[in-house]
């Protein structure tokens, strides 16, 4: 499918929805116009009443690659990715081992050469004494530095105030953190485990990860980079207090200190642990539902710049154990799209400002080359939707290895039909195209 022509879509890019036809050429968008002339030997896909997007762009996900592949892979999630329409992704370093030198990350890269479908890019990891291999790396073909300034899954906290202090006085490159303060969830926790044992009823999960611990970690956080200048990216923010933390009245471009959203602190509240339990167990917690509108709201209003899906899959027999010891996180990537366009359908968001927060927006931040946009000389990164095509998400249609999903039992309203990564059709219908392989990322720094 060298040259592909796409008419009559309605294309959702740059704040405006317009009917365009696209043609594709070497795996670039070759022309974008009212009217794009049939050329000779070119395959035509006619998208009337179908919206199209740029593929998004997930600056968050855990694919488990090495050791954690029980629960995941690079090639079972980007392709459970291209069937939500993400055809980029930044993976995190918690693996095992976890990718904390250049030897491992290099590793990552090699495999996902061999079996990604999406493109894609890994984080380099930090420990409390790696920082000579931290600032090895390439700002040129990674997409940033990774501290875990809270401990979640894995074994990485950073909570050495020298090594804090020397990464974000010295690394020359984006810096994403996990922020929950670990003295006061070890706190939290010991309370609730001296009452309840191991079997603590996880509605009190938001109460020992608790929003104190996450304002704690996210100001110290703001407060290096600001003493040092340091490009700051604040991971999953989960409550209405941290939003006092970031600006609104910078564009994107002029911001040092930027935020993300994730989907599942902008669909659930702590109303919902009842009846899904563990299974919406993430670390920062899903808090209250006026955290949930406040974070909305601050993504309408640009003091929180990227949604993304912290994907991070366990199986059913992890999440089906006690509080204690489920762990937390759940697939998102397959259902990150359709779950946000109803949100736009309630009436809550629109297409364009999904468009901006997962696709332009992660693009901008990153300084990806050529990348989130819908422009001539732009890799085909594409995702054609017919908001018409209601199903019902169950286990015989998730594409993650673990099997299940946080949106069990939902019906959403729209469906992705066609994802093209780098031109290439990779997804139609149901169907993903085993041949196609995702490209590494690369970043103008």
């Amino acid at each position: 499918m060298d040259r592909l022509l796409i008419k009559n879509a309605l294309v959702v890019n740059e704040g405006k929805t317009e009917k365009l036809d696209l043609l594709i050429a070497d795996g670039k968008i070759a022309e974008l116009s009212s009217q794009v002339r049939s050329q000779q030997a070119v395959e035509t896909i006619d998208a009337s009443g179908l919206h199209l997007f740029p593929g998004l762009i997930d600056d968050q996900v855990h694919f488990r690659e090495p050791g954690l592949t029980h629960k995941a892979d690079i090639g079972s999630e980007s392709r459970a990715a291209v069937a939500g329409g993400v055809t980029s992704y930044m993976e995190m370093p918690n693996t095992v081992p976890g990718a904390v030198t250049q030897e491992t990350l290099a590793w990552k890269y090699a495999r996902a050469a061999e079996t990604s479908a999406a493109n894609y890019s890994f984080f380099m990891g930090t420990t409390n004494n790696n920082l000579e291999e931290v600032l090895k790396t390439d700002p040129r073909n990674v997409c940033g530095i990774k501290i875990f300034m809270g401990s979640s899954t894995g074994d990485m906290l950073v909570d050495n105030t020298e090594m804090l202090e020397g990464l974000f006085s010295q690394v020359n490159m984006l810096i994403a953190t996990h922020c929950e303060d670990d003295v006061m969830i070890r706190h939290n926790l010991a309370a609730y485990k001296e009452k309840y044992g191991d079997d603590i009823p996880v509605r009190f999960h938001p109460l020992i990860r608790s929003r104190e611990a996450c304002y704690s970690s996210s100001a110290k956080a703001v407060t290096l980079a600001k003493k040092y200048g340091t490009r700051l990216h604040v991971l999953h923010i989960s409550t209405a207090e941290e939003l006092a933390l970031f600006e609104n009245n910078l564009p994107l471009r002029d911001k040092k200190i930027t935020a993300e959203a994730c989907v599942h602190h902008l669909w659930f509240s702590d109303a919902d642990y009842e009846t899904r339990g563990n299974f919406i167990k993430w670390n920062p917690a899903v808090k209250t539902s006026a955290d949930r509108d406040a974070i909305l709201k601050a993504v309408l209003d640009n003091r929180i710049d990227v949604i993304a899906t912290d994907h991070a899959p366990h199986t059913r027999e992890e999440k089906k154990q006690a509080y204690v010891k489920a762990p937390s996180g759940g697939p998102l990537v397959q259902h990150a799209l359709i779950s946000m366009l109803e949100l736009a359908k309630q009436g809550k968001i629109t297409h364009e400002k999904i468009a901006e927060k997962m696709c332009h927006a992660p693009a901008e931040l990153f300084r990806i080359e050529k990348r989130g946009y819908i422009r001539e000389g732009y890799h085909a990164d594409l995702v054609l939707v017919n908001m018409h095509d209601p199903r019902e998400v169950n286990s015989a249609n998730i594409l993650s290895k673990c099997g299940w999903s946080p949106f069990e039992g939902i019906t959403f309203s729209a469906g992705v039909t066609h994802t093209f990564v780098n031109g290439q059709l990779v997804y139609h219908k149901g169907v993903i195209n085993e041949r196609v392989r995702g490209q590494r990322l690369l970043f103008n720094n």
